[in-house]
């Protein structure tokens, strides 16, 4: 039975921030749970699958994820190694005002119509950030929910808002194609391997994954790799040994695309996460 662990990193009377952690040991679906108000949950380590009625959705760092008040759902995880996440309950008229109206169903308070929604490489960055610096204690509260209220706006706003539409089909094939991809971050996989694997032909399976995620494959697997190193960075003093575990095929390589994601070099990156 998997193992769940809660910590409270920062609680205001605007929000509460929690980091959440389970081992994952289980493969099943879990009995069913509800929030009991919404909450957004942003996961940085491992990956797990949320199941809501006939719907599921892939829960790894490249996304946000919705908990509705009240809304039953279930979790399994179909790899080894659990997961982690930040856990953000918002006070609810802040997030009916941050939120824009396309995200919300109608007539249901703030409830979100997705299970999920795509963030980029920067609202990556503050989760790492806050994580990192409230962990630390280099941080004060004020600061704190300046930089939470950033990542949401970040994280819902026009500038990341990916609306693409897909089948229900192509959706769970691009799923697949994000667990196995999670699954062996360091692997440098060809198209044909991953179709190999899916069971799809390569054009058919990158014209999917760009409908249903909007970006090249590639660039997915990317930021995964991105951000799997924020999380690991402040445990390596050698980034070329880092660099090689998350399969970069060099340290430039892997400090190149780091700078271009989060605009500083994982170097100063790493002065900074660590106390």
């Amino acid at each position: 039975m998997s193992v769940l662990s809660s910590k409270v990193l920062l609680s205001t009377e605007s929000l509460t921030l929690r980091n959440v952690r389970c081992t994952g040991t289980c493969r099943h679906r879990s009995e069913e749970e509800c929030a009991s108000a919404t909450q957004l949950v942003f996961p940085y380590r491992g990956l797990y699958l949320r199941h809501l009625g006939q719907d599921q959705a892939v829960a790894d760092a490249n996304h946000v994820l919705f908990f509705n008040a009240q809304e039953g759902y279930r979790v399994s995880h179909p790899l080894d190694g659990g997961d982690a996440c930040l856990s953000l309950h918002l006070d609810q008229a802040a997030l009916a005002e941050l939120a824009p109206k396309e995200l919300l169903q109608a007539n249901a308070g703030v409830a979100f119509r997705a299970q999920s929604h795509r963030i980029d490489a920067r609202a990556q960055a503050l989760v790492a950030l806050l994580r990192h610096s409230l962990e630390t204690g280099r941080i004060e509260p004020l600061e704190a929910e300046a930089l939470v209220l950033t990542l949401v706006c970040r994280s819902l706003g026009p500038r990341t808002s990916q609306q693409p539409a897909s089948t229900h089909a192509r959706r769970r094939l691009a799923d697949r194609v994000k667990v196995l991809l999670t699954g062996d971050l360091s692997r440098r996989w060809t198209l044909a391997e991953i179709g190999q694997e899916i069971g799809s032909s390569p054009v058919y399976l990158t014209q999917v994954f760009r409908q249903v995620e909007d970006m090249p494959l590639y660039r997915y697997q990317l930021q995964l790799r991105l951000a799997r190193s924020l999380d690991l960075i402040k445990h390596y003093d050698d980034l070329s040994a880092l660099a090689a575990e998350l399969g970069f095929s060099s340290h430039s390589h892997f400090a190149n695309a780091f700078r271009q994601a989060y605009g500083r070099s994982p170097t100063d990156f790493r002065r900074s996460a660590q106390p």
